[in-house]
Formats: C-alpha cells, sequence, structure tokens
C-alpha cells in the first residue's frame, strides 16, 4: 500500500505508534492511508486521523449488562463477550464442544491497512479450536465497546478440524466516538462447514475497520453473511484462500447507510486451487447523503482450472445525495473457468409505489415494504433461520 510519498504524521498516527510499545514499526513506516492508496479511495479516513485514540478503559459488570440487554441477543450453545477490548468473564460460556487454543501462525497480511493496525495493538480475543468431527452448534460472539477518543484491537482465531462445523453470530455494537478494528483469522478444515453471520450495530459516531482472513481446506466451506447498519465510517474486508480442490467460500452482505454515514465491504477471493467455487452478493441500500462502498476481487491462479466464481453488487437510491461505489475485480490465469461480475444501481419503483399507494399504504409503508423485498433475496442467503429473523428484526426496527 506504499504510494511512494512520505507518510504524513496525524495525530491518530502518533497516538498508534506510542501505544505500540516498539511493535508499531511497519504502522510508522506506512502510516495511514489516504484517497492515493487505491484500496482506500472510496473510503476515506481524514476525520479518524484527527483524534489522538486512546487505550480503551475496562467496562464496570453493570455498564457490560445494560449493554448486552439492549441487544436482546439468542440463546445459543456458547457465548463470548468483550467490552472495550478485555473478555467479560463473568459472560463468557463455552461448550464442551469448543476448546481455547493458543493460536497457531496465519498471514501476516502486511499490505492491508487494518491488519497492520491490528498488529500494533493487538489485543487477545477469542481463540478455539472445533475438534475433528465435531458439530459445536452456534457461539454468539459479542463485542462491546463505550467510551469516547477510544479504539480496540481485537484478534480472534477460530480453527475447525476436519469435518467438524460451527454457526459463529459475530455482533459488534457500543455507544460513543470510538474505532474498533477487529481481525479474525480461520481456518476450515477438509469437509469442514463454518458459518459466520455478522451483525455490526455500531454506535452512530464510531468507526469500524474490522478484517477476516480465511483459509479453506478441500471440501470446507467458510459461509459469511454480514449486516452493515452501523457507525459513521465501516469497513469490513474478507480475505479468503482456496487452498485445495472442492473448496468454497461465500462472502455476502447487506448495508444500509443514512444519514452521513458510509459502509464499505472489501474482498478478496483467491483461488488457489482447482475445482473451488466462490459467491459474493451484496446489496446496499442509501438514504440522505449516506455512501455505500463494494470492492470485490476474485484472483484466480493458473492452477486453478474449472473455477467457479460470482459477484453481484446491487444498489437502491433513496435520495438523490446518496451514492455508492462499485468496483468488481476479475484477475484470471486459468483458460478452464466460469466467472461472472455485475453491478447495478437504482431507484425504487414508481409504478410499484404508486400500486402501493393506491391501496391506501401509506407512503412511508410502501417505500419500506419494497425496501424489504429488494432485500430479501440476500437474507435468504442465510441459513440459519434463527439468526435470519434476528437480522431481520434488526433491518425492520
Amino acid at each position: 500500500m506504499s504510494t511512494g510519498t512520505a507518510v504524513q504524521s496525524s495525530p491518530a498516527l502518533s497516538a498508534f505508534v506510542g501505544r505500540a510499545a516498539g511493535h508499531g514499526s511497519v504502522l510508522a513506516e506506512r502510516g495511514i492511508p489516504t484517497r492515493r492508496v487505491e484500496a482506500w479511495r472510496y473510503t476515506p479516513l481524514r476525520a479518524f486521523t484527527e483524534t489522538v485514540w486512546n487505550e480503551a478503559p475496562a467496562l464496570s459488570d453493570h455498564d457490560v449488562q445494560s449493554l448486552l440487554d439492549a441487544l436482546a441477543l439468542p440463546e445459543a450453545e456458547s457465548r463470548a463477550v468483550f467490552a472495550n477490548g478485555l473478555e467479560a468473564v463473568s459472560q463468557t460460556r463455552l461448550s464442551e464442544n469448543l476448546v481455547r487454543s493458543q493460536g497457531e501462525a496465519v498471514d501476516p497480511l502486511e499490505d492491508r491497512f487494518s491488519a497492520i493496525l491490528n498488529a500494533a495493538l493487538r489485543q487477545d480475543g477469542l481463540s478455539i479450536r472445533v475438534p475433528a468431527g465435531v458439530a459445536a452448534g452456534t457461539l454468539v460472539l459479542v463485542s462491546l465497546t463505550s467510551g469516547n477518543a477510544i479504539s480496540t484491537h481485537l484478534r480472534h482465531q477460530i480453527v475447525l478440524e476436519d469435518g467438524a462445523s460451527l454457526t459463529v453470530f459475530d455482533v459488534n455494537a457500543g455507544d460513543g466516538q470510538y474505532v474498533t478494528n477487529p481481525r479474525f483469522d480461520i481456518v476450515v478444515g477438509k469437509n469442514a462447514q463454518l458459518n459466520h453471520v455478522k451483525l455490526q450495530r455500531e454506535g452512530a459516531d464510531a468507526g469500524h475497520l474490522a478484517l477476516v482472513y480465511a483459509s479453506v481446506d478441500a471440501n470446507g466451506n467458510y459461509d459469511s453473511f454480514t449486516l452493515n447498519q452501523g457507525s459513521e465510517l465501516a469497513r469490513h474486508e474478507v480475505v479468503a484462500t482456496l487452498t485445495q480442490a472442492h473448496a468454497q467460500v461465500h462472502v455476502n452482505g447487506i448495508q444500509i447507510v443514512d444519514g452521513t454515514r458510509l459502509n464499505d465491504l472489501t474482498s478478496m477471493i483467491h483461488h488457489a486451487a482447482p475445482d473451488c467455487g466462490s459467491r459474493q452478493t451484496v446489496k446496499t441500500v442509501l438514504s440522505e447523503s449516506g455512501q455505500g462502498v463494494f470492492q470485490g476481487k476474485i484472483l484466480v491462479d493458473r492452477v486453478a482450472q474449472k473455477t467457479d466464481g460470482y459477484q453481484m453488487n446491487q444498489a437502491l437510491l433513496l435520495s438523490e445525495k446518496a451514492q455508492i461505489n462499485s468496483k468488481p475485480e476479475l484477475e484470471i490465469y486459468a483458460d478452464d473457468v466460469k466467472c461472472s461480475h455485475g453491478a447495478t444501481v437504482g431507484a425504487l419503483d414508481d409504478e410499484q409505489l404508486f400500486y402501493l399507494r393506491s391501496r391506501g399504504v401509506p407512503e412511508a409503508e410502501a417505500r419500506a415494504i419494497l425496501v424489504q423485498a429488494f432485500l430479501l433475496d440476500a437474507l435468504d442467503l442465510v441459513t440459519d433461520e434463527t439468526l435470519r429473523d434476528v437480522l431481520i428484526r434488526s433491518i425492520t426496527a
């Protein structure tokens, strides 16, 4: 991500490097990306750079419980809660099917700012392993943040051994002016299945810079869905590698953006083996002066013959001031592949709106009905009915 120009100092960069206690050399060298960095061209971090982001203080048990109560989380076999970057042990319970581990070496991803920032200020998150052949049910993983001018940098690792399965409901919420910078390192073994459903409902003045690195073995499946619905500026980035034949990766999502908010979903799916498939369907609804970004890349190595890769980004603009930037990419070195991408942008159908209004449906309700219909196809991609219902309630609320 080097631009060939001198790194611009800023209050945020100085604070981060100072807090890194000797681990921030790469961060100091690379700096915080500007619009000149292609990967961040549509997601400017100017406002982010002007704040001195401090270490987050511990939250009281009462404050943690209040934030949890507001979320109305579903019941699950396991739950892990982190508050201001620290594990809330009293709120965490893991089934015997989830084994805590020390973590394994992963790709450092030093060309990606979110990874560099997390490496410099890393806080230990949840590191777990699902033993071979075990169906571990659902884990609700909650990250809560509350305060002003603070940042957290959790590093989670989830390893599924061969034939294992797990569903993770990844919830991010809070209040105040803060930045969260979580990273997930995910390893999906042979014939293993990981469903990763994320609800991003950070505070209205928050920033959220998340990164997922997933490695998927033969016949394994990493199936993810993200609902970006909060924060002033949010970026959810997925880097996935299909390492062996017949691996599958799905990176789907919905972004709902209003006010002056900006939500960004960025992905890079690397097909490094033959007979693998990937699917990306992202729908964005924008109102007022909201901005949406989709950057999706499919990279197909020469060895990855019979790749099946698909991308689709659709945006619905509810205001003349709303804006969407869509950048789907294909980089293909194999010659026997089936890859496609597409993007559509439009407004509500006037005829459909008129039809509902003529049947006595108030305009606001009619618009809501059409928006929900637009999102329905994407929501159907969430295979867990309980979690799909949670996302639907979050959207309609």
